[in-house]
């Protein structure tokens, strides 16, 4: 664990083979602490542990030049085949990562969990107790949304989308669905992305703003659009 005033990271091994590295970061980044982060990380390149996913659920503040030693870091993270993802920012810390355009550089998260098993089922490992490589299918996803929920009734009938539509010239809660109709797990961040493509029209819509309208369309959590999808 590292600790200075201001700033406090703990690090511990996450995922299926405990190889992802959690950084749970408390406190603020800025010009006084940053360089505590960077030893971090640094730390973490000397064990070549290069898939890390940074908690910042209890980080309150995050100056350019905090933001700076994350975007500092990632081409040396991807360039030995890792990456980093960062997870459950508060509303202050998202505007500033928004505003900057930080979100076109680094992969946000709504949970850990979620970073996390990207992590292991991007490289083909099964979330599951089995820990066997597998390749990620519906029916796997289904199964793991099952587990995590087992309170919730997930419909098992197959379903099919369409892209019988100009996407550019559509509604743009019509962009919304389709956009869930063709990856309904993704998440605010990734629909964000793709609206801002050009097969969309290039809508700009700002984080909070997409949210509360997802919210207003039941479609805010991920089990409500795979819901959606598997009802279409």
């Amino acid at each position: 664990m590292a600790v200075a005033e201001g700033i406090e990271v703990k690090v511990s091994f996450v995922g299926t083979r405990l190889d992802i590295a959690l950084l749970e970061i408390t406190g603020f980044v800025d010009t006084a602490t940053c360089q505590e982060l960077a030893g971090v990380f640094q730390s973490l390149y000397d064990k070549n542990r290069y898939l890390i996913v940074a908690d910042l659920s209890n980080v309150s503040y995050i100056s350019s030049a905090g933001w700076g030693v994350f975007v500092g870091e990632i081409r040396n993270i991807r360039q030995k085949g890792g990456d980093l993802k960062v997870t459950q920012m508060m509303p202050e810390v998202t505007e500033v990562f928004e505003m900057l355009e930080f979100n076109k550089i680094l992969n946000s998260y709504e949970t850990v969990e979620e970073a996390v098993d990207e992590f292991d089922i991007l490289r083909g490992i099964d979330i599951s107790e089995s820990g066997e490589p597998v390749i990620a299918t519906e029916k796997d996803l289904l199964s793991r949304l099952k587990k995590r929920h087992p309170d919730l009734d997930f419909d098992e009938t197959p379903t099919k989308t369409s892209d019988s539509f100009l996407a550019s010239d559509s509604p743009l809660e019509h962009k919304i669905k389709q956009i869930v109709l063709n990856d309904p797990v993704q998440n605010i961040w990734h629909i964000k992305k793709q609206l801002a493509s050009e097969k969309y029209g290039s809508v700009k819509i700002g984080y909070f703003k997409l949210r509360n309208l997802l919210k207003e369309m039941s479609l805010d959590t991920k089990e409500k659009r795979y819901r959606f999808y598997r009802s279409r």
